[in-house]
């Protein structure tokens, strides 16, 4: 008996509560099927927008499937990579090790027992580290976008330094600072193949890794130039040296 009696109950009281608010609950669920229609027309619109925008992946990457090559000597993640870029890289990665060979041979002539500046010594080893790596990092490249590391012969750079007039260590100085506007000259070609071959991928690691950074080494380097112009030789020479040895 009670069973029964619930269910009429509730439907008793659902239309005693709708004559109640003047048949609000039958306005209430009308306007929800009006909402719900003009949402269902709303997302039909969406749909028939949305359909006329076509994606096929599996078509359009056919061209890219017929470019993947077979060979095994063959690099898989090339792509986009001209060999005008490759040869410029090859080319860059020749510059930094010669320009890190010669600060090497200048490292090796301030250590020396008889010359014995031992802040220049620092300074021009740590440049040859400094350039070595910015090689191995080109090195890095090529092979990340498929190409060829192809390393060249390097020229014998001169053992003794000391200049007649300049003196050894304005004179190092000088050829540093010669040698850090040609490694820029360098890199502002390698900016340029890439840009004229549309390789934004190879403009980009070029101005983000390379150009600031070759930038600051000039003016820091100038500097060194124009302090030891002013101290001149002998002594003065000394003390720029300490500067350097306790440098960070």
């Amino acid at each position: 008996m009670m069973l029964r009696s619930s269910p009429s109950f509730s439907i008793y009281s659902s239309s005693v509560a709708s004559r109640r608010n003047g048949g609000g609950a039958l306005h209430l669920r009308r306007r929800n099927v009006v909402m719900n229609n003009a949402s269902s027309e709303a997302n039909g619109n969406n749909r028939t927008a949305i359909s006329d925008v076509v994606f096929e992946p599996f078509e359009e990457v056919k061209k890219e499937l017929l470019l993947v090559p077979s060979l095994p000597q063959a690099s898989l993640a090339r792509h986009k990579f001209s060999d005008s870029s490759e040869a410029a890289i090859n080319e860059q990665i020749n510059v930094e090790y010669n320009v890190s060979y010669v600060y090497h041979a200048m490292y090796a002539y301030f250590d020396r027992d008889n010359v014995a500046l031992k802040g220049l010594a620092k300074f021009f080893k740590e440049s040859s580290e400094e350039e070595r790596m910015h090689a191995e990092k080109l090195m890095e490249y090529q092979n990340k976008r498929g190409g060829k590391v192809k390393l060249q012969s390097m020229m014998m750079p001169i053992s003794d330094y000391d200049h007649l007039e300049k003196g050894d260590a304005l004179y190092a100085m000088e050829l540093a600072l010669s040698l850090e506007k040609l490694t820029n000259e360098k890199l502002l070609n390698l900016h340029r193949v890439a840009d004229q071959n549309n390789d934004v991928q190879l403009t980009d690691f070029v101005e983000s890794e390379f150009l600031e950074e070759q930038v600051e080494s000039i003016k820091k380097i100038s500097e060194y130039v124009a302090q030891l112009r002013r101290v001149g030789r002998g002594h003065g020479v000394w003390h720029f040296d300490q500067m350097l040895l306790a440098a960070a």
